[in-house]
């Protein structure tokens, strides 16, 4: 609404000045000053429809153009200096100058649109914040808003900073709540009912990241790009997307850590109470799952399949994957074994 009326008020202010211009130029001839009201008008119209036009077009795209055009004049006039110590008439120097400023503006601008992506190291903009205020920003993937657990932990407040979601990665769970396939349909509508809950979350900064990088295919790779430039952390359970983060010097945050890292510690020697659920892959081995989903492998349990039993931890693996405990029978030196 408010940019309605600013349109409203450059038309009536265009028609305005119009009409005191056409005055001017007519020497207060009625005719000029209708003329000039009539030009008014539509040269606003052509300026609102060339703003709106320009919507799309970001302001670090046009801040990387014009510092493009500036060095582009700069270049060509420190070379033209050095041109005019060559003899030459005016009317020669004066066309090569043109011809330079045209050719060297146009490089810069081109050269700087390209480069945009790093537009900011070239010319670092300053920003005055709290210094008490936590300025870190996190970067949402696919994966991890799919997964649903973020909302989860959003809630306990361990996250802090300010939560970005980048353009193409709504663009990716759009696709896949639109895929054809009935699973991948509905993680995808998963992915956004819980990017929904998110931002509703009135304790979280969430923003949305326009910037794309359309000479990039891959989702990871652009959100690793855009860690780097922005200076953020992605939040991930996705282990390649963590591990080439990680090569690139990017700082992940990886849910499955997190949630392996809050498991009970179990030690070797430990006493436990388990159910055999199905038999393991090497030979009389029985296998049960803790309440958390961790693997527990028992030796000489085969026999016991579907039966509650007290075992002894021998040892514990500690995976990228998760974590798998190795345990025997209680009395298994007695060869019996106790019911629970």
């Amino acid at each position: 609404m408010t940019i309605i009326f600013l349109r409203l008020f450059f038309t009536f202010l265009s028609v305005v000045v119009g009409y005191y211009v056409g005055m001017l130029l007519g020497d207060f001839n009625l005719i000029w000053g209708i003329g000039g009201m009539a030009a008014g008008f539509f040269g606003a119209a052509i300026v609102i429809l060339v703003e709106m036009g320009m919507r799309r077009f970001s302001v670090r795209n046009l801040s990387a153009a014009v510092f493009g055009l500036l060095f582009g004049f700069f270049m060509a006039w420190v070379l033209t200096g050095v041109i005019r110590l060559v003899p030459m008439s005016i009317q020669m120097f004066s066309s090569i100058q043109i011809i330079l400023i045209l050719i060297f503006c146009y490089l810069g601008m081109i050269m700087a649109m390209r480069g945009k992506d790093e537009f900011n190291v070239i010319i670092p903009y300053v920003k005055f914040v709290r210094q008490d205020r936590n300025d870190d920003i996190v970067l949402l993937d696919t994966s991890v808003i799919i997964d649903g657990r973020i909302a989860d932990i959003f809630q306990t407040h361990f996250v802090e900073g300010r939560i970005v979601i980048p353009r193409f990665v709504l663009k990716e769970l759009q696709q896949i709540a639109d895929s054809q396939d009935a699973l991948r349909r509905n993680r995808g509508r998963r992915g956004l009912d819980v990017l929904n809950k998110i931002q509703k979350n009135t304790a979280l900064d969430v923003r949305i990241q326009e910037d794309d990088f359309p000479e990039i295919k891959e989702v990871d790779a652009k959100l690793v790009k855009l860690a780097k430039l922005l200076g953020a952390k992605v939040l991930t359970n996705d282990f390649n997307l963590n591990k080439v983060a990680e090569i690139q010097s990017v700082t992940v945050l990886n849910i499955n850590e997190l949630a392996n890292s809050l498991r009970p510690v179990v030690l070797p020697g430990e006493p436990m109470d388990v159910r055999v659920s199905k038999e393991g892959k090497e030979y009389n081995q029985g296998v049960a799952y803790l309440d958390d989903g961790t693997m527990v492998v028992i030796d000489n349990s085969r026999h016991l399949i579907g039966q509650a039993v007290k075992v002894i931890v021998t040892s514990v693996l500690q995976t990228s994957a998760g974590r798998m405990i190795f345990a025997k029978l209680e009395d298994a030196d007695k060869g019996v074994w106790k019911k629970r």
